[in-house]
């Protein structure tokens, strides 16, 4: 009993310090729109280089809205600039890195809105990790139990986004 509730505390644990991530990655797709972080370019092998998903507005509100987050949890763990700064990784960390997903999708011939299984949902959370590792120790349970929680809150969360017609594809 007392293991199920430490792997509780845990996941939970593991699950709010990446809550800026998951924020900014969903205010970017609510907020985004309007003109394209690759400002409609060609990449030299004649293909978008990010496409039309990727934008400046999701970047900007999408960093913003996660690094409030961070902040706030800040104040409730007892540290704001701790939680500032965390936030402010994993916001854009995790546009960072949905970005570089989107630019591996056009490099591998995956149109906007296709499927990439797997990328499309562990993308963000890479990006996030690899920027907040500058200033926390990021270990294998955070990995293995955040990549988890993400594929379900991902695919929760668009099928949901899908059934109110914010996107246009479940995954």
């Amino acid at each position: 009993m007392n293991q199920t509730i430490n792997f509780l505390i845990t996941c939970l644990s593991i699950g709010v310090f990446l809550l800026p991530a998951y924020i900014a990655n969903l205010s970017g797709l609510a907020f985004g729109g309007e003109t394209p972080l690759d400002l409609g370019k060609n990449f030299i092998d004649g293909r978008r280089i990010l496409g039309n998903g990727v934008t400046w507005k999701g970047l900007i509100f999408g960093t913003i809205a996660g690094t409030i987050a961070g902040t706030i949890i800040g104040v409730l763990e007892g540290s704001v600039l701790y939680g500032f700064i965390v936030g402010l990784l994993l916001s854009f960390g995790s546009l960072t890195g949905d970005a570089v997903g989107s630019f591996i999708k056009r490099r591998l011939k995956i149109d906007q809105g296709r499927p990439a299984p797997i990328m499309d949902q562990l993308d963000f959370f890479v990006g996030a990790l690899i920027l907040v590792s500058l200033v926390v120790n990021i270990d294998g349970t955070t990995i293995i139990v955040g990549a988890i929680i993400t594929l379900i809150l991902h695919l929760s969360s668009n099928s949901v986004a899908y059934l109110l017609k914010i996107k246009d594809v479940w995954y």
